[in-house]
């Protein structure tokens, strides 16, 4: 016959040797299992076993049990209870699974199996969650730093940009010139008018001599087409701008 008392005893002079100031005897009111046997209390925290400070830790729970008459060929009964950070749903979750692994391990001493079981369950649950909220505020970080992209648009950068801009449209305009007009002496070269009126400009009809000069028409430069010229320019810039910071972010890159 089995000496289920004797067994138990042994187990709880294990446990005293293995888990020292983590394990201790507490009154049957306090355990919140119902019986009047001797109930046992187990502190258990996410931390290493070889941790300076366990009491340091966010959470921490308490496992307690009370051998049953005949355990451990039954299992012994159970509570779990927050000592510092667990949820009540979680604590409910806890209690189910050793219950359970109680039930897989009948015919031996189980508690210390049990312990190792809540201990795994805990760093996993806190220490999982608490490595996510690190991550996602790393995230948060990152996503409020803002990376400035090219050169700020001012009077001054634009204007600079505008002369370069008309220095570049004479030039362009120069290679429209025929060769002729710009190899001459400068005395013989033609005038822009000269040049169209000698009906060398493509598509241009030969200007009779002696027209009335009073035919001509006189062009209207009005402040409206200088307005819009100038917006025009201011558009050419920004686009150019864009560009140029567009390249520099793929070389970046």
């Amino acid at each position: 016959m089995t000496d289920y008392g004797q067994e138990q005893e042994m187990e709880i002079e294990a446990l005293e040797a293995i888990l020292m100031d983590e394990f201790k005897e507490i009154h049957s009111s306090e355990s919140g299992l119902d019986t009047s046997n001797r109930c046992f209390q187990i502190t258990i925290s996410p931390q290493d076993d070889d941790a300076d400070d366990p009491t340091d830790t966010p959470v921490q729970l308490a496992l307690i049990f009370s051998h049953t008459e005949k355990y451990p060929d039954e299992p012994p009964l159970l509570n779990v209870k927050s000592i510092r950070g667990i949820q009540t749903v979680d604590l409910r979750i806890l209690k189910e699974k050793l219950e359970q692994e109680a039930s897989e391990n009948l015919g031996m001493a189980m508690v210390y199996t049990l312990v190792t079981s809540a201990k795994e369950w805990l760093s996993e649950k806190y220490g999982q969650a608490a490595g996510n909220d690190i991550i996602e505020d790393g995230q948060a970080e990152k996503e409020d730093v803002v990376i400035p992209h090219g050169e700020p648009v001012t009077v001054e950068t634009f204007l600079a940009w505008r002369e370069r801009f008309e220095a570049e449209l004479a030039l362009e305009r120069a290679k429209l010139m025929p060769e002729s007009a710009l190899t001459v002496p400068k005395e013989k070269k033609l005038s822009g008018r000269q040049w169209f009126e000698s009906g060398r400009a493509k598509g241009a009809a030969p200007v009779k001599e002696g027209s009335d000069e009073e035919d001509e028409e006189d062009i209207d430069f009005d402040d409206d087409d200088f307005e819009d010229d100038e917006e025009d320019m201011l558009e050419h810039y920004l686009a150019e701008k864009s560009d140029s910071s567009s390249h520099s972010s793929r070389r970046a890159n």
